[in-house]
């Protein structure tokens, strides 16, 4: 399932939990799934709808590959809602 509206993918209260944990700080999949009463595949499928819609961004440490939020990906989500405020 590809998730190209960032809207769309963070109708998902799991998805925005993820968000909220890669915003304090770059983390694993495993890492990720500690905290979410979902199994580590389920997370993996959720961050790839992130990924999708360039809110998060990957980077490969070793076999690891680490989750961290990508600013430029909110870029749409804040001119959308800038509209209300200016």
């Amino acid at each position: 399932m590809t998730i190209a509206d960032p809207f769309d993918a963070i109708a998902d209260p799991n998805r925005r939990h993820l968000l909220e944990e890669l915003r304090r700080a770059p983390k694993t999949v495993n890492e990720l799934a500690e905290g979410l009463p979902i199994s580590r595949p389920a997370v993996s499928q959720h961050l790839k709808a992130l990924l999708d819609c360039n809110l998060v961004s990957v980077s490969t440490r070793g076999t690891r590959r680490i989750y961290a939020i990508h600013r430029p990906g909110f870029d749409r989500l804040n001119l959308w809602l800038d509209q209300f405020w200016s």
